[in-house]
């Protein structure tokens, strides 16, 4: 691991009202003595006591930059278990840098994305779970995703994965001393006490597993695609919702021919909105493969608002939509509700078994019935949520899916009533997958991956 002294801007890099310039590593406290002056001249940074905060001002070759506060931490007390500097600046884009160039020019380099994360995570202050935590909380999209990173933040995920790999291990223990001497330690009874402890850990695994889907709508949001037939409005819904126009509309039917993505917040709750194509029979082979890729993402996607112009009778391809829809979480908007109706809600329900709701996007009439519903939906049904840990990294669920495998492999080879030395293998398997997800078992390679997606700073 690099011991050299590292510094970044640790806010964001506009006109704030102040800015934050981080400095972590064994001279962070020297650099920043280079550059700072008390007012009397008369204290140095290097002989102060940690956490305590000092005014003065930082220079650059006896020109002054700026009036700071500077904050000294000294290991190990701190984010990255090193000396640690913070200079809290004025905010302006110009004296920001100005600040952060002299520090470089006194001993420091720029910081790579997430280092300073890293550095607390190599020097054993967090695990790897903790530190992806960080990158969470800076990018929550509502308050359950912020305390879900919080939560693991403290450690929640960390306690459970490292209670699991305890009792893994336990077994494992004993299974390698019982092949090492067979002649003391019989693993004839051993092997139905393993198959029920596997059996137990297995479904630890699963519980886990289980708050993968609502962890994902909580952390990255619903995907939501609009569908419906040219012209039924789904443009003028995403305008409608978004409060701006973002979606072409005109009398013209195949307007759209290719998706269109936003995020919209209605309160806690985070779409992340498609507007696609409208489907229908077509020989035009531009709005032909919007057609398609309209079907394709409604494949992937959370939830669909199938909006239906309820001043048009339907058709066969409202036949085709509704056969897409039959087997998906769907809300059918019955849209121009200003004009007379073709097509009822009762209707509606009993062609889809949907819920169906009345809507004029044009005239904005029923959108707060439908974010109401939405809201509903999800936080008082669909999407439950309580201090429980929440798994919502693939890197963790992937990791849960091999260690859970390799459990399955444990107790299949038992019920074979294979060697011992089989069960072995798959035990070690399942706990270093498991280790995977609190950095125990990672490459460098993984460990720069995961800290690159980090900001400047962090």
């Amino acid at each position: 691991m690099s011991t050299d002294t590292i510094a970044a801007i640790a806010t964001a890099v506009n006109n704030n009202g102040i800015s934050i310039i981080r400095i972590s590593g064994q001279d962070a406290i020297m650099v920043a003595d280079k550059i700072f002056q008390t007012k009397k001249g008369d204290k140095k940074l290097t002989s102060v006591q940690s956490h305590t905060v000092h005014y003065g001002y930082i220079k650059d070759q006896e020109v002054i930059i700026d009036e700071v506060l500077v904050v000294i931490m000294k290991a190990p007390n701190t984010y990255t278990r090193e000396d640690v500097v913070e200079i809290d600046c004025h905010g302006g884009i110009v004296v920001t840098k100005k600040v952060l160039e002299a520090v470089v020019k006194n001993g420091a380099r720029l910081a790579e994305p997430g280092e300073f994360t890293k550095r607390a995570f190599l020097n054993g202050r967090i695990d790897l779970s903790q530190a992806e935590a960080v990158s969470d909380i800076i990018n929550a999209k509502n308050s359950y995703a912020l305390k879900n990173s919080l939560n693991q933040l403290k450690g929640n995920v960390y306690k459970k994965i490292e209670e699991l790999r305890s009792s893994i291990l336990h077994d494992l223990a004993y299974l390698e001393a019982g092949l090492d001497d067979p002649e003391h330690i019989d693993l004839g009874d051993f092997k139905n006490v393993l198959y029920g402890n596997i059996g137990t850990y297995k479904k630890d695994i699963q519980k886990l597993l289980d708050t993968v889907n609502n962890g994902r709508l909580i952390k990255e949001g619903v995907k939501t695609v609009i569908l419906g037939k040219p012209n039924a409005g789904k443009s003028s819904l995403l305008n409608a919702l978004m409060g701006t126009e973002r979606a072409i509309v005109t009398d013209i039917p195949g307007t759209t021919r290719d998706t269109l993505e936003e995020t919209l917040m209605i309160g806690e709750l985070c779409l992340n909105i498609v507007d696609t194509a409208g489907i229908r029979s077509t020989s035009d082979i531009v709005e032909s493969m919007g057609v398609n890729r309209a079907r394709l993402v409604s494949e992937e996607s959370d939830l669909i608002l199938y909006v239906v112009d309820a001043s048009a009778p339907l058709d066969e391809n409202d036949d085709d939509i509704i056969n897409m829809i039959q087997d998906r979480n769907a809300v059918i908007l019955l849209n121009k509700s200003d004009l007379e109706p073709a097509v009822t809600v009762k209707e509606m329900r009993e062609r889809t078994g949907k819920e169906v709701l009345l809507i004029s996007a044009k005239e904005r009439e029923g959108l707060e019935e439908l974010e109401e519903y939405l809201k509903g939906m999800y936080f008082k049904g669909m999407l439950e949520y309580n201090d429980e840990v929440y798994i919502t990294n693939l890197r963790q669920e992937e990791a849960l899916r091999m260690s859970l495998e390799s459990l399955c492999m444990v107790q299949q080879t038992i019920e074979d009533d294979m060697p011992e030395d089989l069960y072995a293998v798959d035990m070690m398997n399942s706990y270093e997958a498991l280790g995977r997800i609190t950095g125990e078992q990672v490459d460098e390679d993984l460990i720069n991956t995961i800290f690159k997606e980090f900001c400047m700073g962090k």
